[in-house]
């Protein structure tokens, strides 16, 4: 058919203000593998999606549209404020369920959300 362009590689860019604090929590918080490091943008990839972080981030809030599947997001969560993140809010429970879902920021401004694995009722 030959329609569309040839795309060679995806990835989901995000601002930092702090390159190796970012990089450090995207590698140390949700184990992300270091593709490449500079100052002006690095590569991070998390369960086969990459994430690059631009440098010259201004460190406001930004709603990324990341989310991350974790096994307890309450965890999860301790472990984003842990390393310098922020809660958007606590984790809350839903129809008697423990929490599914954690809104975040990581140190940089990103709003990134925490998602639990919901089981069929």
């Amino acid at each position: 058919m030959g329609y569309g362009m040839t795309v060679e590689r995806m990835k989901y860019v995000i601002w930092a203000v702090d390159m190796s604090r970012a990089v450090g929590f995207y590698t140390g918080v949700l184990g992300g593998k270091l593709l490449k490091q500079n100052e002006v943008i690095s590569e991070v990839e998390i369960c086969g999606g990459i994430i690059g972080i631009h440098g010259g981030g201004e460190g406001g809030r930004t709603w990324t549209g990341l989310s991350f599947q974790v096994p307890d997001v309450i965890a999860g969560a301790a472990e984003i404020v842990a390393a310098g993140g922020q809660l958007v809010r606590e984790p809350q429970p839903e129809n008697g369920e423990p929490p599914h879902l954690a809104m975040c920021v990581d140190p940089e401004g990103n709003e990134i959300m925490l998602t639990r694995k919901r089981h069929a009722a």
